[in-house]
């Protein structure tokens, strides 16, 4: 479900823990097909067919989940962005981590209030986004 694409997400990159979510969401679309997971899941056809090709498409958090829901090994869209922000934010309490530290930390060139937004879901998130922030968080829990 996206936190858990990687055994050790502070041991990888983010770029490394971005590749491991896509191929979380690559096995999905694999699994059902691009016309399929298109159809089913409302996403951007021609951004499944990037996901499908091993390409590294901007991706929002949502899309992502709305495309692993298609799998019976995943509950649905909502119940996966929203245990994904449970578990981050989980992690900045376990952390002692605020939102200003996490933007200082992880040049994505977003404010503390942004990143809040983000993880609040009243902003969207990319994976990337989110790949920098989940290693960061889970670099900061492992010290």
């Amino acid at each position: 479900m996206l936190y858990d694409a990687a055994d050790d997400p502070a041991s990888l990159s983010r770029t490394e823990l971005r590749e491991a979510y896509e191929r979380q969401i690559r096995d999905v679309v694999d699994g059902v097909g691009v016309e399929t997971a298109a159809a089913e899941s409302g996403v951007d056809a021609d951004l499944v067919a990037d996901v499908a090709a091993g390409e590294v498409p901007e991706m929002r958090v949502e899309e992502a989940a709305a495309l692993l829901a298609l799998s019976d090994d995943y509950p649905d869209s909502e119940a996966i962005v929203l245990e994904l922000r449970d578990h981050l934010l989980l992690g900045m309490t376990t952390g002692v981590l605020d939102v200003d530290t996490i933007a200082s930390n992880v040049e994505l060139g977003l404010s503390g209030q942004e990143i809040q937004q983000a993880l609040e879901g009243r902003n969207p998130m990319t994976l990337e986004q989110l790949a920098a922030i989940h290693r960061f968080i889970a670099e900061r829990n492992d010290r």
